[in-house]
């Protein structure tokens, strides 16, 4: 028979890991039917590998540099973003909730309507990429996702793994996509990832390691995906309400 002291310590070493599982509650339209049972335990135990929902949950304003060709800024509770583009004077403001938003190029606002449109759909479709390059560790339960478990698998650089794929369902720019996802056996931190353009692919696009890991405020985030980078990374529990409207760069 166990010793009771023994099970104690053992329960309060892993209700807190259990309770955050718990508590990662799948967005809705995730594919919880389709999805296998334990490619969401493993989702639950990255989520809190990576600082946990709570933490996520009360994480703010994210900002990074996107390989050198883009700054952006993102408000997780309003929706508010601000992408600069590091190659020329641009920058959109935008809501990712409502597409409204307003664009500066060449020292002034841009006004004509169609051109506006056009640059906040770009910025848009700018922050899914961007952030999900970033994120993506948080969003595997989003909203029309659908988690396979492909087994054991080892990285490209020889370190054991759980093996996740994801598809989707109409959601994002390209719902056509596939990933595959390699969750380390120890960490059980996002390790490395597969990039195919459509589901039907049997061979990825590029297959890019995850390094690197930092804790910002309370989360965990990776900047390293191997000759490429996301730099700069800043979580902020306030910002001023400039970064969001003016055409001044934030520093």
């Amino acid at each position: 028979m166990m010793n009771r002291s023994i099970f104690w310590l053992m329960f309060l070493l892993t209700t807190p890991l259990l309770a955050q599982k718990k508590n990662n509650l799948a967005a809705p339209g995730f594919d919880m039917a389709g999805s296998d049972k334990r490619a969401v335990q493993i989702a639950d135990e990255v989520m809190a590998a990576q600082g946990g929902r709570k933490a996520w949950d009360q994480t703010r304003h994210i900002a990074w540099t996107f390989f050198g060709v883009r700054r952006l800024h993102w408000d997780k509770w309003t929706g508010n973003v601000r992408v600069d583009n590091l190659k020329n004077d641009q920058s959109v403001v935008l809501n990712i909730n409502t597409d409204k938003g307003r664009v500066f190029r060449n020292g002034k606002e841009e006004t004509q309507p169609d051109s506006v449109a056009k640059f906040v759909k770009g910025a848009k479709s700018a922050w899914i990429n961007d952030s999900y390059w970033l994120l993506m560790p948080f969003k595997l339960k989003d909203s029309g996702v659908t988690l396979k478990d492909l087994g054991e698998a080892k990285t490209e650089a020889g370190q054991p793994a759980d093996l996740l794929q994801l598809t989707f369902k109409g959601v994002g720019d390209t719902p056509q996509n596939k990933y595959q996802v390699w969750v380390d056996k120890t960490t059980r931190l996002v390790s490395q990832w597969a990039y195919y353009p459509k589901f039907t692919d049997e061979k990825p696009g590029f297959i890019l390691p995850w390094t690197d890991y930092k804790t910002y405020g309370n989360i965990k985030l990776s900047g390293k995906r191997g000759a490429r980078e996301l730099s700069d990374i800043n979580v902020a529990d306030a910002l001023p309400e400039t970064v969001y409207t003016s055409l001044d760069r934030p520093r």
